[in-house]
């Protein structure tokens, strides 16, 4: 598919940077609905994203907006403020920055905005979704929803590892599957292994579903793994119990990260295309 390098500027004056995906039999004249999708905590678009993206352009009259949090991969971040630094309300208040920057665009149908949102982002999106009326279509996928209920593990100041292959030593994600994941992409990629304390601090406050009830009328989709560790199943369940109506729940074998290769990505690609189809392209 087509994919056009972007940037545009937050609330704040930070420059971020990402590919914007279209379908390439479409004219360019047509106005299409965009999808604004961001990724997880400390994940680069790269992985992943463009993937989805792909899958939707190529099934889909639709248009994606994808792109690196601040502070991470291409994106800039404030002056003053240290890189690979993760803090939900920056997070959050960018991605609506995210569409309106993606309704100013002439291919797009400002009024048919959807965000999709991946792990940590995937609580991001249920946020966003509460209280920002322009997003017509909600996408969740394997969802943080819960910081006081969820493992954090720090030391006293400075930086701390994202992963670590021994899941007894101060990381941010200390689960296996997230070492075999994150690992596999730092020697393909400029991803990083370290996130400030802050952001582990930030993390551990963090209730990103506590207004998942306020998401309708607004169509959400949750995608959930049977198994995740990561972001654990039973409490991103809890949550859409909590959700109102329209609301579809897709639960996948395997853990956290089984969604985004293989099987569990066909899969789950498939029923997000649907569910797009439903509801933002008609």
């Amino acid at each position: 598919m087509p994919r056009e390098n972007v940037e545009f500027q937050t609330a704040d004056h930070v420059t971020l940077r990402g590919w914007f995906f279209r379908p390439s039999m479409e004219p360019l004249e047509t106005r299409l609905p965009c999808l604004v999708m961001s990724h997880g905590f400390s994940a680069l678009k790269e992985m992943g994203l463009d993937a989805f993206a792909e899958y939707f352009t190529l099934n889909l009259p639709i248009s994606c907006l994808v792109y690196d949090n601040r502070g991470f991969g291409d994106s800039d971040t404030k002056e003053g403020q240290p890189r690979q630094e993760v803090l939900p309300s920056q997070q959050t208040s960018d991605i609506s920055d995210a569409i309106t920057y993606a309704q100013s665009r002439a291919d797009v149908d400002p009024n048919r905005i959807g965000i999709w949102g991946s792990s940590y982002s995937g609580g991001h999106v249920l946020s966003v979704g509460a209280v920002d009326r322009r997003v017509k279509v909600v996408l969740s996928h394997v969802p943080f929803t819960d910081g006081p209920m969820a493992r954090a593990a720090g030391k006293p100041a400075g930086m701390i590892a994202v992963v670590d292959e021994d899941p007894q030593k101060p990381s941010t994600l200390p689960t296996p599957d997230s070492y075999q994941f994150f690992s596999a992409w730092e020697a393909k990629s400029n991803w990083k292994n370290e996130t400030t304390l802050k952001s582990v601090e930030a993390a551990c406050g963090y209730n990103p579903a506590a207004h998942i009830h306020h998401i309708s009328p607004t169509p959400l989709l949750l995608t959930v793994a049977e198994n995740d560790v990561v972001a654990p199943t039973d409490i991103a369940l809890d949550a859409y119990s909590r959700a109102g109506e329209p609301k579809k729940l897709q639960i996948f074998p395997g853990g956290h990260f089984d969604g985004y290769a293989g099987e569990g990505f066909e899969r789950n690609a498939s029923v997000h295309t649907d569910f797009l189809k439903e509801h933002l392209v008609g």
